[in-house]
C-alpha cells in the first residue's frame, strides 16, 4: 500500500493530501529512509513521522484497504513517542 495511503487509512494523518505533503517534505521515513508518498509500505515496516515537532515511532501492523474509525488503532503499534530537543 502506498505511504500517503496507509497515513490516511490509519488515521496517523487525517487527510492524504496532509500525508502526501508530508512525505514530499522529508518528515517521514520508512525503515530509517525517507520516503516519498507513493513509497510501498507493508506490515513490519516502522515509521518515523516528525509531526508537530515531535518524532513518533510506529511499527506497520496491518496493511488493508480500507478500516473502521474504531479499528484504525490496529493497524499499528507506537513504538517510540518522543519530543524533539
Amino acid at each position: 500500500m502506498r505511504l500517503d495511503k496507509y497515513l490516511k487509512v490509519s488515521r496517523l494523518i487525517k487527510r492524504r493530501s496532509v500525508a502526501n505533503d508530508a512525505a514530499s517534505a522529508g518528515r517521514i521515513a520508512v525503515n530509517g529512509k525517507t520516503a516519498k508518498p507513493a513509497t510501498d509500505v507493508k506490515a513490519g515496516d516502522v515509521l518515523d513521522i516528525l509531526m508537530g515537532g515531535r518524532h513518533v515511532l510506529v511499527r506497520v501492523l496491518a496493511t488493508p484497504e480500507y478500516t473502521r474509525k474504531e479499528d484504525a488503532e490496529s493497524m499499528y503499534c507506537v513504538v517510540e513517542n518522543g519530543e524533539l530537543l
